[in-house]
């Protein structure tokens, strides 16, 4: 019981973190934290006493107070409207030369979603403030200091909407999008690729009795709970093995995983393996890496379209797209996870070198075929990779596709 509330714990923290809401409704509760504060101190004796001393932080009249903060209130309400206005154009740009699937790098953006919550911070500061003004005759009970401390806040979010108007227009630019995704993806290869120096047990199953665990809805295999997976099978004595790549879309009733054991497995304990694994929507760069393949060749592929006919953006992610698949044959990642006695406990069915070649090269290769730029740029990039992977089992993928180009180009001389 335990275990699936964590379970569910986890599932609920993730979803929350990755809303766009997330930020800006923390950054609000924090101002309006500030706001009581700050009303505090301007009611106390030490607030009323520095009032006294220095007339400049002294309002005398509750109506002015209460005039600049209605002001300050209505105006970075219409700024927020406008900032949102403006991210929403610009998001359905990129959808429509790009990729929709690019959107979940540009929403998730932090600094955005900061920006976003300090306006709204701001509007909740005045609100808050504006329901605490009266009209009294004694300027010292007047929330002087929280109102210049408004006022300040007001011209940082004049500087941060300037800075926000250059940011918000050269992360929409393709290349900028395109190094994100090229720099989240490699950041996950990265994170996969083996501890310098591990030792990792015998990639093959025990010969035990094997239990199929089918997929009860259709749905994403987006992965599991690594430590909590290879607790319950060392308590268990089992090894698990995954039967599809994480990314894959599998269909309900088809079995996904098979747990080796020397008992049968009970309804609960499968259930406990279940509350393990992900199945859902969405394809975050975050999860797996290669939604970053997919991602760069969509940017390809849609920028090779007739609608849209940019041919620079194509070899922009094809050369992003060589550099993975570069690291990715040189790098391969761990598919067999052990627990803290280095008895292997987990086997990962991990996508290849080549299939990955071919579900992102060849696509932009059947596309493209046709355009000169993208033939020359193809061809020299597969010459350096086929160069880079001399003598490596992965090298007839390379090979086949590159003789396929130089032919292309020899018909086009």
């Amino acid at each position: 019981m335990k275990e699936r509330l964590r379970t569910y714990a986890r599932r609920f923290y993730t979803r929350l973190v990755s809303s766009i809401a997330f930020y800006p409704a923390v950054i609000a509760l924090a101002f309006l934290l500030i706001s009581y504060l700050m009303l505090n101190i301007d009611f106390s004796e030490y607030g009323k006493s520095l009032k006294s001393r220095w007339d400049f932080l002294t309002l005398k009249d509750a109506s002015t107070a209460r005039t600049i903060t209605a002001t300050i209130a209505a105006g970075i309400l219409s700024l927020t409207v406008f900032s949102f206005s403006m991210v929403m154009i610009l998001l359905n740009q990129a959808a429509s030369n790009m990729s929709n699937r690019v959107l979940d790098s540009m929403i998730g953006n932090r600094f955005q979603q900061w920006v976003l919550g300090f306006y709204i911070g701001t509007i909740v500061y005045a609100l808050f403030l504006l329901s605490t003004i009266r009209d009294i005759d004694s300027g010292v009970l007047v929330p002087a200091l929280s109102v210049y401390l408004l006022i300040f806040l007001t011209v940082a979010d004049i500087f941060l909407f300037i800075y926000f108007l250059h940011y918000i227009t050269q992360s929409v630019k393709y290349d900028v999008i395109i190094d994100r995704i090229h720099k989240q993806t490699m950041q996950k290869l990265e994170e996969n690729r083996p501890a310098a120096g591990k030792a990792f047990p015998r990639a093959v199953p025990s010969l035990m009795p094997v239990h199929d665990v089918k997929a009860e809805a259709s749905g994403y295999f987006q992965g599991f709970n690594q430590k909590a997976l290879v607790n319950l099978c060392a308590r268990h004595g089992w090894q698990v093995s995954f039967l599809f790549p994480a990314a894959s879309y599998v269909l309900a009733g088809v079995p996904f995983m098979q747990v080796h054991a020397h008992q049968p497995i009970t309804e609960e304990q499968e259930k406990d393996l279940r509350l393990l694994v992900d199945f859902y929507r969405g394809e975050a760069i975050q999860i797996d890496a290669y939604y970053g393949f997919k991602q760069l060749v969509e940017v390809a592929l849609k920028a090779l379209s007739p609608g849209v006919n940019d041919p620079g953006t194509a070899v922009l992610s094809l050369q992003v797209l060589l550099d993975l698949l570069s690291y990715k044959a040189s790098h391969p990642a761990a598919s067999v996870i052990a627990d803290d006695q280095s008895e292997a406990r987990i086997f990962q069915r991990l996508k290849t070198f080549e299939e990955t070649f071919e579900e992102t090269l060849l696509p932009i290769w059947d596309y493209g075929q046709n355009d000169r730029i993208l033939q020359l740029e193809m061809k020299k990039l597969l010459r350096q990779l086929q160069d880079q992977t001399a003598g490596h089992e992965n090298n007839a993928c390379i090979l086949s596709l590159l003789n396929r180009v130089e032919e292309k180009v020899q018909e086009k001389a």
